[in-house]
């Protein structure tokens, strides 16, 4: 291909069509040969005109992926990003130029791959993984995670994991209902890739305690004693936003809301001013909100070099990773391949109920307690139903704010006073998974 000069301007090679490229695709065609298909062109076919592949997130990853797929052969991709390119993207996040500053980055991603790569097809949509159902993931033949969110990758698995339908038989998931996915996450110098076949292989909450939960700090130091500047940013998200309610009740703290994030920081820097603390700006704020990792543009090149290495295996029907890879290029380089063990108790791809053990004195509180703060689970906001007496009963629901008021007071009642017997099954829906999850009831003794 023609190079890009200054990062704005094209050579004329660009706009070739690909069938005057003589041996474009050799390195493709040399990756697919074998004995089956001694020559790769089948398989290159398929990657070209019928392999759907999507991309969610068009960050410091998802751009990486998406030069790399498309230059693997990759020709029909669909991209989701639910952000907008700010100034500090530009360093690393290589499809930009300043002049898409305030633009999608899905938008501006996929025009820069399709102008870049011809023959090549990205589709953007601006949007949250939420807005789409079940009908628009089984599009795909392989999906790769490119996301910051460990709550993103919680609900991408949990979606995929619910698609899933079962042989009558015995047991196993169909063929026809299992979406690959690749997912990538980076931290500084360090970085993972890891396969999933759901229902097959070990998901995401098989392994969910790899996740430190989110480092928070203590009510009193935040409220009375501010030293750091994030004290000052927690001040505002914890204590101020639900009392000022400063864009109508019940919303929320957006990250990605540069008005919210704006309001936050108007906020943070009275209080620092008040505690004499230096250091609170714009970006600090919205890395406190986000709880964002600094990114370093070499590791994000080869993780995502790794699971577009795997996504191609996959579609290509080659042997792939097993199924868990550690990369950091902190001090040299170190990168290693483990296979995890699938869960044979995970609340998401298990088809079983999973045993939580409590006292009959425990009060649903304790339950409560016990799903956000153990390490394998650790959801936000669960919300809990069981049947009790013959009938779906709500125990407690986090939101709506009528049904939270309404189910509070069984907070404090006891597992038995609530009607729930050993064995007695819970269902819990959370913000990190579209799908609830089970949980039977064993009673230990006191």
């Amino acid at each position: 291909m023609g190079s890009v000069g200054n990062g704005d301007v094209e050579t004329q090679q660009d706009v070739q069509t690909p069938s005057t490229w003589s041996g474009r695709w050799t390195h493709v065609l040399n990756a697919l040969h074998s004995e089956e298909d001694t020559d790769g062109e089948a398989t290159l076919t398929f990657l070209q005109d019928a392999c759907r592949v999507l991309v969610v997130g068009a960050g410091g990853l998802g751009c990486e992926l998406l030069k790399s797929l498309a230059l693997l052969g990759f020709a029909n991709i669909d991209v989701i990003d639910m952000d907008t390119i700010d100034l500090s993207n530009l360093n690393r996040q290589f499809l930009f130029r300043r002049s898409d500053i305030g633009r999608p980055k899905a938008e501006a991603a996929a025009e820069f791959i399709n102008k870049r790569v011809p023959g090549c097809k990205v589709v953007p949509h601006y949007c949250k993984i939420q807005d789409f159902d079940a009908c628009f993931y089984r599009k795909f033949h392989v999906i790769v995670l490119g996301l910051d969110s460990v709550l993103a990758r919680r609900w991408m698995n949990g979606m995929l994991v619910s698609m899933l339908e079962y042989d009558p038989n015995d047991g196993s998931p169909r063929g026809d209902t299992i979406v690959p996915f690749v997912d990538g996450g980076t931290e500084g110098f360090q970085g993972n890739a890891r396969v999933v076949l759901p229902g097959l292989t070990p998901c995401i909450e098989c392994t969910i305690n790899l996740y430190p939960p989110q480092v928070t700090f203590p009510l009193c130091t935040i409220a009375h004693q501010p030293r750091l500047p994030e004290h000052c940013v927690e001040f505002a998200k914890v204590l101020l936003w639900p009392q000022e309610k400063p864009f109508g009740d019940g919303v929320s703290v957006d990250g990605d809301n540069p008005e919210h994030i704006s309001w936050l920081f108007e906020k943070a820097q009275e209080r620092a001013a008040e505690f004499s603390i230096s250091g609170v700006n714009y970006r600090l704020t919205q890395g406190v909100v986000k709880n964002i990792v600094p990114a370093v543009a070499s590791t994000n090149a080869a993780i995502a070099a790794a699971c577009a290495s795997e996504a191609f295996k996959v579609a290509s029907n080659m042997q792939f990773m097993q199924n868990y890879m550690q990369f950091n290029d902190g001090d040299g380089v170190y990168c290693s391949v483990m296979e995890m063990e699938k869960d044979e108790e995970c609340p998401c791809c298990s088809t079983r109920p999973r045993m939580v053990h409590f006292k009959r004195s425990d009060t649903l509180q304790v339950v409560l307690d016990y799903f956000c703060n153990n390490l394998s689970l650790q959801m936000k906001s669960p919300g809990i139903t069981a049947m009790v007496e013959s009938q779906n009963k709500t125990l407690y629901m986090f939101r709506p704010k009528f049904i939270e008021q309404r189910t509070r007071p069984n907070l404090q009642r006891t597992l038995t006073d609530l009607g729930l017997t050993d064995g007695h099954q819970l269902v819990v829906a959370d913000e990190t998974t579209p799908k609830s999850l089970l949980f039977n009831i064993v009673y230990d003794s006191e």
